[in-house]
């Protein structure tokens, strides 16, 4: 029986801002051309529901467009995005590797549960290098249900996690943890909402919180 944390990766470990908005103004450029969008990109509706799958982003972002359509602009924006963290324009959160390095070297498993594609994670783990500390990634992908709660669940039943925490900022990481009797640590990050946040176990505005929150293996959380 394992204790671990279980990290989200956008608005927790990488600062999706720094590629968003230029990979969703490339995506909606490509659907003017197209004659298939004619007004602003829809950035800050993108940043109201920042967590969420991406079938359901594009649901609230595109809901007069048909499936096909959306399926066509989400290949594309993952190209864009996957294209912008390997040019170096995205950026982790300060301290991520710190942190990391401190957990695993007090005996804490690394893993990452996120609504985000395969492809996307495992191009950030590679570009930074995270699978040095990370045991797993695990997109939503790999739950029939696109759930968080139930992706955890699979992480928790898997590696026989006993205790531990699930770090995010948003709400399905909050429910992720009380559904499956772990810790809920709130990241006040950029895309955090304090009305989320509240149901939090506990909140950190820096990652090198995490530091004192959880010094050793062998101490209860």
């Amino acid at each position: 029986m394992t204790q671990s944390l279980i990290f989200d990766m956008d608005g927790t470990l990488f600062q999706t801002d720094k590629i968003l908005e230029t990979s969703l103004d490339d995506t909606f450029e490509r659907l003017r051309t197209q004659n298939q969008w004619d007004a602003e990109t829809p950035i800050e509706k993108y940043r109201e529901i920042m967590g969420v799958p991406l079938p359901k982003v594009w649901e609230t972002l595109l809901p007069d467009h048909s499936l096909e359509d959306r399926e066509q602009t989400d290949v594309y924006f993952l190209e864009r995005l996957i294209q912008n963290i390997r040019k170096g324009k995205g950026a982790l959160y300060p301290h991520v590797q710190e942190v990391f390095s401190h957990l695993k070297g007090n005996g804490f498993s690394i893993y990452i549960a996120s609504n985000g594609l395969i492809e996307y994670l495992n191009a950030i783990v590679g570009y930074y290098g995270l699978d040095e500390w990370v045991s797993g990634v695990f997109s939503i992908q790999h739950i029939e249900s696109m759930n968080k709660s139930d992706l955890v669940r699979h992480i928790v039943d898997t590696y026989e996690i006993s205790r531990g925490a699930v770090v995010g900022d948003r709400l399905s990481d909050i429910h992720a943890a009380k559904d499956n009797g772990l810790v809920a640590v709130g990241c006040r990050f950029d895309f955090a909402q304090e009305e989320e946040l509240a149901k939090a176990d506990m909140i950190i505005e820096d990652l090198l919180e995490l530091k004192k929150l959880f010094p050793a293996k062998a101490q209860k959380i």
